[in-house]
């Protein structure tokens, strides 16, 4: 920016971007500074260096605008989590899947978890049954990501929203 060029010439482009040509740097800027305007390098790896006549202060503030409105746009997807037993009561089951219901419209991921105790572990297609019963009840929202599959001592199916 301004003294920092460190050219013999430069590429001119005004202030709404029209061409001035190719001149010695001290020249662009006379002009940059007769508008009371910063002259900035903005391709330094052109031959000749290309710059722009501009309000640098202005263009920083509407670079970080930009950049705060792209970072309030961008959603953080988390992931939540709905544990169950084989051996769970209906009404049980209706609240899981309830809350299950809620994570997916708020646009969040859910892992599902069946938690098997003891000896429950040689029945793997009792949790695999539940696990599916949960995915037809929340089907309008979601979609499997990941089907049921057995990890240790757990059964764990990934559902995520379908929007």
């Amino acid at each position: 920016m301004n003294g920092e060029i460190r050219a013999r010439e430069v590429r001119l482009v005004g202030t709404n971007g029209q061409q001035l040509g190719i001149m010695p740097l001290r020249e662009a800027l006379r002009i940059a500074h007769e508008q009371g305007l910063d002259l900035v390098e903005v391709a330094p790896q052109a031959r000749p260096p290309v710059c722009r006549i501009m309000d640098y202060g202005k263009y920083k503030y509407e670079q970080s605008k930009r950049e705060r409105e792209a970072r309030k746009k961008q959603r953080i997807i988390d992931v939540k989590e709905v544990k169950l037993r084989p051996g769970i009561e209906e009404h049980d089951f209706q609240v899981k899947a309830r809350n299950a219901l809620r994570f997916l419209e708020d646009g969040d991921k859910v892992k599902v978890t069946i938690m098997f105790r003891g000896r429950e572990i040689s029945h793997p297609e009792l949790g695999e049954k539940l696990c599916w019963r949960l995915a037809d009840q929340v089907s309008e929202l979601a979609s499997v990501e990941r089907p049921p599959k057995l990890e240790g001592r757990n059964m764990v199916m990934i559902l995520a929203p379908k929007h």
